[in-house]
């Protein structure tokens, strides 16, 4: 089916929101929970699906629940559309730090593969799915799991990444990348995993066990600050399970118990 034709911004700068705009009687589909805020006139409703198909059936609407729940998703797409007269405007918010990255499809090929957790919302019509990845290998180490994201379709599709986007035009090349780097890519790529050099380099190079491969033709979205690192970080620093602060910023933690009556 034919997506429907929708108009967009995207505001700010690492805290992004993009804001499609609707004509009367169109639809944009997202994850639950992705809306910042809407226009008076505009109507959601949560649905199983994301509607790209009309005569799945009962069976075919619960395979598609079944694939959401392997991807970690909520089973529901919320569906938003223009009831009102004249433009109307919803809003959606990343849901960490990062980029939002427009995809107009019909300039990659109408087929787009993502990190699991990176669909933010798209033009109704667009085909959410899931893809496997071809090497049992790539799953287990690859850094994005054993499933992919698949979007398909003609229209709009909107995909958050963490930290700064990079995107590499490959044309019969090849690149490897940091397993968790990887937000996206056309499906005119294949993607493998390999050893990352010497054992010594694989224990004592900070860089992880495994690389990414990239090859063919196609487009590449990397991500320079994947979630699964920050929340690392973050844990690194945070306080003990025995209550006792550690790391950077112990002293303004403890004066910031005491001035909340924790005391121990």
């Amino acid at each position: 089916m034919r997506c429907h034709e929708v108009d967009y911004e995207v505001i700010g700068n690492d805290m992004q929101i993009v804001e499609v705009e609707l004509d009367p009687g169109e639809t944009v589909i997202a994850e639950a929970g992705a809306m910042n805020y809407m226009d008076d006139g505009i109507t959601f409703e949560a649905k199983m699906g994301d509607g790209s198909k009309t005569d799945d059936g009962v069976l075919g609407k619960l395979m598609n629940v079944g694939k959401r729940v392997l991807t970690g998703e909520s089973i529901f797409l919320t569906h938003f559309t223009n009831t009102g007269t004249g433009k109307k405007r919803v809003g959606f918010a990343a849901p960490y730090p990062g980029k939002i990255i427009p995809i107009d499809m019909t300039q990659f090929g109408r087929e787009l593969l993502c990190q699991k957790d990176a669909f933010l919302c798209a033009a109704f019509g667009i085909e959410v799915g899931i893809a496997f990845t071809k090497r049992l290998g790539t799953g287990f180490f690859g850094g994005e799991g054993f499933i992919l994201q698949r979007l398909r379709g003609d229209g709009m599709a909107f995909v958050h990444v963490g930290g700064t986007i990079i995107e590499k035009r490959l044309n019969n090349e090849i690149i490897r990348v940091d397993t968790g780097c990887i937000a996206a890519f056309t499906s005119g790529i294949d993607y493998d995993i390999e050893r990352a050099g010497s054992l010594k380099s694989m224990f004592f190079g900070g860089e992880g066990l495994f690389l990414a491969t990239l090859k063919g033709s196609g487009t590449v979205f990397l991500q320079s600050l994947p979630f699964s690192r920050m929340a690392d970080r973050i844990l690194q620093h945070a306080p003990s399970s025995g209550g006792k602060a550690k790391g950077e910023g112990s002293i303004l933690g403890g004066l910031g118990r005491f001035l909340d009556g924790d005391n121990r």
